[in-house]
């Protein structure tokens, strides 16, 4: 994570010559007539033309951001931080905020009444919509259509667009790098400095092509992928850098996978995760509300084709996993670089780390596999895996089969729409016939702030992204995999693979 850097640094910054925060930051297409003479990287596009004055030896560079999200945790103490000096937010239609961490998933009451957890989460909610109306700030709170994960309903509305700089006060906002957007989480410091000046201090990152090669094999998919990568370079591999996934298997995903994808780039230490935009990108944006309109449209299309990496720019590293070779994921231990072949055996050491520790957490033994562990819990969801193309595939599983004995499944939809778009399709109709829980857009079980709780002790197979110690729960114990393989534990009882059972 960027350090912080107090409020003075960046506020003082409106009086700097360049003058950059006092006007509309250029556009792609406004960045001078003559090409530059060495290829560039996606990344780099984008940081040029986001650069509002460039790093000196004693300072970082001043970059700007085209929008803001938002979300009820982390913008309190930066209101009342603007509100304490008098500020404005410069740009609140630059800005798009919902509520989704401290969100109850399940429904209102017949007098419209929300089950909160507690009253803290009740009044950071309440707070959310206090601060939204008295700065202008466009809300999608729970009575909106639109409401959900902030992660899943950017994209959805069409904010999430290439080319941009993308913030939030959540580290999880790598996700939006699937649209070739530069995205990253911010500090709550950070959060105000960006309402107050539209503008950030950076340090500029390296870059890393990691290089899918090679077709995936049936029953394996994006959260495969990047658990497998995590797995070979490590909780720390991408520290400083950002990602650009490239190569024949990324090119293949959907935008929703694509979504998976960059969505963990952070639980490897990068900064940051991107993919270049092509037609399926545009495809997916046409015609959402936050996407250019008419003769919009086609200007921003043809900018963004400019936007993917010249051929002949170089990276400052260069990783090759071979897609073709990837078996579907789960994790083992209390970090997500602790990841294996589902049908592997547990490994005493993983990048020169004892596992003992973890492994004493997690109540497994080196060298044991974790196929036909009992499993308590199984929680579908998070930015991570909660869209419509998610729920299809756990629905496969579920078709005409019960939750085991024991089991507590929470299949919990990303927004609004994608849980309109399920029942539209009947897939919540599979999963109560199963004895599944389908719950309210929320955030929920992935990091428990709203009541959705693993029990100490117990055992869930999640979609989610993290699996630190309590993660989901006090002493709970979490194992990461993709939706099929949650979905297959959750009618086993036991940790199994998806593809012994057919149907994904």
């Amino acid at each position: 994570m960027t350090p912080q850097v107090p409020f003075p640094s960046l506020f003082a910054l409106r009086h700097i010559p360049h003058g950059g925060l006092l006007l509309e930051h250029p556009s792609p297409t406004n960045q001078g007539s003559s090409p530059p003479s060495r290829p560039r990287t996606l990344f780099e596009k984008i940081w040029q033309q986001h650069e509002v004055k460039a790093a000196t030896a004693d300072h970082p560079a001043v970059l700007y951001i085209d929008l803001h999200l938002i979300h009820e945790v982390t913008s309190p103490q930066a209101f009342d931080e603007l509100r304490r000096r008098g500020l404005k937010v410069r740009r609140p239609d630059r800005c798009l905020a919902t509520m989704d961490h401290s969100t109850p998933s399940l429904p209102a009451d017949a007098a419209g009444a929300f089950p909160y957890v507690d009253d803290l989460a009740r009044k950071q909610v309440e707070k959310l919509v206090e601060n939204c109306r008295a700065f202008g700030i466009e809300l999608y709170d729970l009575n909106s259509e639109h409401q959900g994960i902030v992660h899943v309903i950017g994209p959805e509305m069409g904010a999430t667009q290439p080319g941009k700089t993308i913030v939030c006060g959540d580290s999880h906002t790598s996700t939006h790098g699937a649209f070739g957007a530069l995205a990253f989480g911010i500090g709550t410091s950070e959060v105000g400095h960006v309402m107050a000046t539209q503008c950030l201090l950076q340090h500029r990152p390296k870059t890393t092509a990691v290089e899918f090669t090679g077709r995936l094999k049936p029953g394996v998919g994006a959260k495969d992928m990047i658990l497998a990568l995590i797995a070979e370079i490590g909780v720390g591999g991408g520290t400083g850098q950002v990602f650009e996934y490239r190569g024949e298997a990324v090119e293949a995903l959907s935008m929703e996978e694509r979504m998976t994808l960059c969505n963990m780039s952070i639980e490897a230490g990068a900064r940051a995760g991107l993919v270049a935009p092509d037609q399926k990108t545009f495809d997916y944006l046409k015609g959402r509300p936050w996407s250019p309109q008419g003769q919009a449209w086609e200007k921003a299309v043809a900018r963004w084709r400019e936007l993917p990496t010249d051929e002949g720019a170089a990276f400052d590293r260069v990783v090759h996993i071979d897609a073709s070779r990837i078996e579907p994921m789960i994790t083992f231990g209390t970090h997500p670089g602790m990841a294996m072949p589902i049908d592997d055996t547990v490994p005493a050491e993983i990048h020169g780390e004892a596992t003992d520790k973890a492994l004493n957490y997690m109540q497994f033994k080196a060298g044991e596999t974790l196929i036909g562990k009992k499993v308590d819990v199984v929680f579908i969801g998070s930015c991570t895996n909660s869209r419509i193309s998610d729920l299809r595939e756990a629905a496969s599983i579920f078709r005409d089969r019960n939750v085991a004995p024991g089991v507590r499944a929470l299949i919990v939809p990303g927004s609004k729409k994608v849980k309109a778009m399920a029942e539209a399709e009947g897939l919540d109709q599979i999963f109560r016939a199963a004895g599944a829980e389908w719950r309210e857009p929320s955030c929920s079980m992935c990091i428990a702030m709203n009541g959705d709780q693993v029990g100490a002790g117990q055992l869930a197979v999640s979609t989610s992204n993290r699996n630190f110690e309590g993660r989901q729960g006090k002493g709970s114990r979490t194992l990461l995999a993709g939706p099929a393989t949650a979905a297959a534990a959750a009618v086993t009882g036991v940790v199994t693979d998806a593809r012994r059972l057919g149907g994904t």
